[in-house]
């Protein structure tokens, strides 16, 4: 494989995204993660503009880079001030970064009435800029901003930027698409020129405004750059930058060109999941490669050829970025669904079609809720027992208080119980897991990690049918059960029971399998 070098600029363009907003703490969490995967470039932030971006810099200082090379983001000089007068280029070489990212000016709309200057100026600005830089030791990454736009606006100037970047050292010239709204074809032809005109390396940096960035990015590839700059998950301002999460595995994948560390491919997932949740966003499950939906099956016609020959429905080995295939249980399931249902969870096949299509016309939905998919097999078999049973409940509610009630079966004994809670789901949660806790003490270990409600029908007012989903987790699983009544107290019993249950028999056959691991051992 040929190399592709990555530039993640999460750090700055990413942030620029409506509604993010990440701590210094959690910007060098990023970065050491990025720096796992072997990512080339990691931009930091633009240290001239705040001093939160000033302080990251600070602290990264103290921190030990194995792959990456933290980049500090800035403008070419102001008009009419040398390069050493200016403020924005002495907070570059102070950051103590390694690599500097400066961006100019290429469309002469934006030279003559944004900056209000000649088209000579931007020129000598540009050189200047990048010349200042690597006197002082720094690696220059040129940014052609609005790049396309300039280029149809006037060719020759727009290459002429890039020139007097070339000679004023920069090692990269990254053309930019600033405002996303260039096709990819005409992205490969500009690039492509560039390639041929310019002595050093041409990158790309898209937006993705028309839908096109990834397209535009991996166009690009082909015409020749080898610097790609991009977001983890597409965040960035408007409508986002180049998506990261699917531009690499692209790339190495569908290309053959390494972007990460041998190996890594598999973690990407994890780690643009863990940048979501720093951002506080829920990670894309339908995203490509990495989504729970990325390879899930839910057509039975579709079920059955998988099971056959999975790449029939699959573009890519899931196990190549550390996903998996999972078949989908709904009303449109078919008997394929069943089997390859059991068969993945390591379940005996029951026929439980007719009941899963019957609920669902009542307003459940296991899509998701595979824990209950797979209770209702167990329920099925023989031999099974159910550890409890809910005899009976209550639920209380006063002027500041929310009381609970309920009647257990367990192990022959009918237990009575009570408990508070902030609510009546809360309550009812506390009671059931009062009553169980002697008997199994498991029950500690289970946590209702989401809880979420839909409305089914909202024309039907407070008579609608209610669906709730609840997830629980034990700090090794997590899995999701489903409830569905008029009553929401009643639907989140429902799926309150399936999801403890569904607890209590992971924690039995994590216990068997070490048992087992021990007296095979």
């Amino acid at each position: 494989m040929s190399n592709v070098d990555i530039y993640d600029t999460t750090l700055r363009d990413g942030t620029q995204r409506e509604g993010i907003s990440l701590a210094v703490s959690d910007k060098l969490r990023i970065a050491e993660q990025l720096d796992l995967l072997g990512v080339a470039f990691v931009e930091g932030g633009w240290p001239g503009s705040n001093p939160k971006d000033a302080e990251l810099f600070r602290r990264a200082k103290d921190l030990e880079w194995h792959r990456t090379t933290l980049a500090a983001f800035g403008a070419t000089r102001r008009a009419g001030i040398a390069p050493e007068d200016d403020a924005n280029l002495k907070a570059l070489i102070e950051s103590g970064a390694k690599a500097c990212t400066i961006f100019g000016k290429t469309s002469l709309v934006h030279v003559q009435q944004v900056l209000r200057t000649t088209p000579d100026e931007n020129l000598q600005m540009i050189e200047d800029s990048v010349r200042f830089l690597k006197s002082h030791g720094r690696r220059v990454i040129y940014d052609a901003e609005h790049f396309f736009d300039g280029a149809r606006e006037d060719l020759a100037y727009a290459i002429a930027t890039l020139e007097a970047a070339a000679l004023g050292g920069a090692e990269v010239v990254v053309l930019c698409d600033t405002n996303g709204g260039t096709m990819p074809w005409e992205i490969e032809e500009r690039v492509r020129l560039a390639c041929v005109e310019l002595p050093v390396a041409v990158g790309i940096h898209a937006h993705d405004d028309s839908g096109c960035a990834v397209a535009s990015s991996l166009a690009a590839v082909r015409a020749g750059a080898t610097h790609v700059q991009g977001t983890l998950n597409g965040y960035g301002e408007r409508c986002g930058n180049a998506n990261l999460t699917t531009l690499i595995p692209d790339l190495e994948l569908k290309l053959g060109r390494r972007c990460l560390r041998p190996g890594t491919l598999a973690d990407l997932g994890r780690v643009a999941r863990f940048t979501a949740e720093l951002a506080n966003l829920a990670f894309d499950e339908h995203a490509p490669y990495y989504g729970h939906s990325a390879f899930a099956h839910k057509g039975g016609v579709h079920v059955a050829a998988v099971r056959r020959a999975p790449r029939s429905y699959e573009h890519v080995d899931p196990m190549r970025v550390g996903n998996r295939t999972r078949f989908v249980m709904s009303e449109l399931s078919g008997k394929a669904n069943v089997e390859a249902f059991a068969e993945e969870h390591g379940l005996t096949p029951a026929d439980v079609l007719g009941t899963v299509k019957e609920r669902e016309a009542e307003g459940y939905s296991y899509e998701t809720a595979e824990a209950a998919v797979a209770l209702m097999m167990r329920r099925r078999e023989a031999a099974y027992q159910a550890p409890f049973e809910v005899a009976d409940y209550k639920v209380m509610l006063g002027t500041g208080y929310v009381d609970a009630a309920v009647k257990v079966r367990v192990m022959g004994h009918l237990l009575h119980t009570a408990a508070e809670g902030n609510g009546p789901v809360s309550a009812l949660d506390t009671a059931l897991r009062k009553a169980l806790a002697t008997a199994y003490p498991e029950v500690e270990s289970i946590h209702l990690e989401d809880y979420k409600v839909r409305i089914i029908d909202g024309r039907e007012g407070t008579r609608a049918v209610t669906r709730v989903l609840i997830d629980h987790g034990n700090g090794r699983d997590r899995w999701t059960t489903v409830g569905a009544s008029p009553s929401i107290v009643e639907a989140s019993l429902v799926a309150l029971i399936d999801g403890i249950e569904h607890g209590l028999w992971l924690a039995r056959k994590e216990s068997h399998e070490g048992h087992d691991r021990l007296a095979t051992g």
